[in-house]
């Protein structure tokens, strides 16, 4: 309480018992119950900057930050910034499967409320392009080299061997990856515009908590930047396929739920499509190992990789489900584009 008074002082808060989460404190005081949260000072102007956009937007499901009796959004004590928030009770008033959905739904909302074009030029696109390009063509190679290498061997060690057995997986992920990428260039090579967001900058359940009516609501902007949609969608769908081998239509159906309410460009498709499918962690784990030095066994090697490349066969199911609704989707078009005109012709 000695520590946290100071700071609350600036809301005219007196503090009866405070409760340690680690960089969030549970502030009992007789004023309510309320959230100390700390953070890093160089987050402060963006995080309070990008907070007041959203609320000007209309952007409203992010737990109220409170400001001090003299106005600010934050205090700064002991070289930390600190800002003031309702305790939320976050009691689960519905399961895992529509906690997500109704997660998505309001990332949906908070991205098509902040949603700006900004310009690129052809020459940037190009670079990007390019340079990404060449970066996974060195995969390719390190790839291709690492297989002749392990085959060249009398006798392979266990990692090898595994590798082996895996490298037609890895290599086809990155394959479908770079020609999404090309697809991506070929669609967008002559537009000086792209798409961008607020992203929250940090998706996760923890940071999407309930109130006493079951709304839910934003929390923890810290990261928040102007971004692509897919910056934070990426990351989340990374993190739920990071378990044992499954088929998640749960990832399919909350990526889904998200582009009801904010649909993607036929190129924003093609590039989310193509950092989905990259095999970038299974392709690191095998880079370390290539690189070993004294330290991690050849068991906490192959447990690692074995671990990546899971995630590895999670995303290709999910990549698949969304390559079959696409081509649905497409399909679905054409015959209504085909019906549409040949009733032009009839009327005519």
């Amino acid at each position: 309480m000695k520590k946290y008074a100071p700071i609350l002082k600036h809301y005219a808060v007196e503090p009866n018992f405070v409760e340690d989460f680690g960089r969030v404190q549970k502030v009992y005081s007789n004023k309510g119950i309320f959230s100390l949260k700390k953070i890093k000072p160089h987050h402060g102007p963006d995080f309070i900057k990008h907070i007041q956009t959203l609320y000007q937007k209309g952007y409203n499901r992010i737990i109220p930050i409170y400001p001090t009796v003299d106005g600010r959004y934050a205090v700064l004590y002991n070289t930390e910034l600190y800002y003031l928030m309702p305790w939320l009770a976050n009691e689960e008033k519905e399961n895992r499967y529509e906690r997500h959905q109704q997660m998505f739904r309001e990332l949906a909302r908070l991205h098509v409320l902040s949603v700006k074009d900004i310009p690129v030029s052809k020459e940037d696109r190009e670079e990007h392009y390019e340079n990404t390009s060449l970066e996974w063509e060195k995969q390719k190679e390190f790839l291709d080299g690492f297989i002749e290498e392990c085959e060249s061997r009398e006798y392979m060690s266990p990692y090898e061997l595994l590798y082996t057995q895996y490298y037609n997986d890895i290599s086809q992920a990155l394959k479908y990856s770079t020609t999404k990428l090309k697809e991506w260039y070929e669609k967008t090579k002559d537009s000086e515009k792209t798409r961008t967001v607020i992203i929250h900058g940090k998706v996760s359940t923890e940071h999407f908590l309930y109130d006493d009516r079951g709304l839910g609501y934003f929390l923890n902007f810290e990261d928040a930047r102007q971004s692509t949609p897919m910056h934070d969608l990426l990351p989340f769908l990374s993190r739920s396929l990071k378990t044992f081998p499954k088929r998640s239509e749960d990832a399919v159906d909350w990526l889904y739920t998200y582009l009801k309410h904010f649909p993607f460009r036929e190129d924003e498709m093609l590039l989310f499509q193509s950092y989905f499918t990259h095999p970038g962690p299974v392709l690191s784990a095998v880079e370390k190992y290539h690189k070993r030095k004294k330290g991690k066994s050849e068991l906490k090697h192959i447990q690692h990789m074995q671990k990546q490349f899971w995630l590895l066969k999670n995303t290709e199911y999910v990549a698949m489900r969304i390559d079959e609704i696409e081509r649905q989707k497409q399909q679905a078009q054409a015959e209504a584009a085909a019906k549409a005109e040949q009733e032009g012709a009839q009327d005519g």
